[in-house]
């Protein structure tokens, strides 16, 4: 029994890597492409478009865009894995892509069980980016904080050399000033 649980774990690890690897920055938000949901789900792209498509008043530009021609290509040349179009030969349909929050109304419109125990596993995954690019935001501050901190000190330290040396080096004899006043 408990050899299960830990390949259940062990499994949903495995998922969780997979998704963060599949999970792009496009237009400024980060997304899941639906021919990688698709094969999430372990269903048909086509499959899942449709499904999409009857349904489609749930999903907004927020929580679903479809790629243009630039940003697909863009993405069949970056992709390997993508790039099984012989040369000469176009994308017939431009992906979309969904947000987090289209993601989680996907789990409203596929009504597998697959697609609930996945989508709860996205929805993990993207809090946890979240959470890591909340706590890099963190230590980034924390760093520019030291950063000026460590140039006011350098000043201060170089201010502090140089008035050693001038105490260290005192001037020449023959170059001394006269006391009083001068003719």
């Amino acid at each position: 029994m408990e050899d299960n649980k830990s390949m259940k774990k062990h499994k949903s690890m495995v998922a969780a890597e997979t998704i963060e690897n599949r999970i792009l920055v496009i237009r400024g938000k980060k997304v899941l492409l639906d021919n990688d949901l698709a094969a999430l789900y372990e269903v048909p792209t086509k499959s899942l478009n449709q499904a999409v498509r009857r349904n489609l008043d749930r999903f907004p530009e927020d929580f679903m865009f479809r790629l243009s021609r630039s940003e697909a290509e863009q993405l069949l040349s970056s992709r390997s894995q993508i790039v099984t179009l012989k040369r000469g030969m176009n994308l017939k349909y431009l992906p979309y892509a969904f947000t987090e929050n289209g993601i989680a109304m996907l789990s409203s419109v596929l009504k597998s069980k697959q697609a609930v125990q996945i989508n709860i596993q996205i929805m993990r995954v993207f809090t946890q980016l979240r959470q890591l690019i909340l706590t890099h935001k963190d230590i980034l501050q924390k760093i520019d904080a030291l950063e000026q901190r460590s140039e006011e000190h350098g000043y201060q330290i170089s201010v502090l050399f140089e008035n050693i040396r001038q105490l260290l080096n005192p001037p020449e004899e023959g170059k001394k000033k006269p006391i009083g006043f001068g003719r």
